[in-house]
């Protein structure tokens, strides 16, 4: 099982960019507000994951004006979402290898 984990994307392993992601996945675009307040985090710790995110390729990030107010929302890329899959299925598979071994 150790070989399977270190194949896990470390990127996406870690809790906070795991939450970004996988929000993301499940819409469109989201805020960087409601991206804090779905992972309850703080501005700095969603702003350092999001931009390690960013640097990989894995999320876009779009800077725009609302009503004088800025705006910074974020979306997954196409590489972002082939990763985020790559990832689900080595989790699926380490699952299956724990199954196994486990005593019923």
């Amino acid at each position: 099982m150790r070989v399977l984990r270190q194949n896990l994307d470390p990127l996406i392993h870690a809790r906070v960019r795991l939450g970004i992601v996988s929000a993301l996945a499940a819409g469109e675009t989201l805020s960087f507000r409601d991206l804090k307040v779905l992972l309850k985090t703080s501005d700095g710790n969603l702003s350092r994951h999001a931009q390690k995110l960013e640097k990989a390729g894995y999320i876009e990030c779009i800077k725009s004006f609302q009503n004088r107010i800025p705006l910074t929302e974020y979306r997954l890329t196409s590489k972002g979402i082939a990763a985020l899959l790559t990832y689900v299925e080595q989790m699926e598979r380490m699952l299956k290898m724990a199954r196994a071994v486990t005593p019923d």
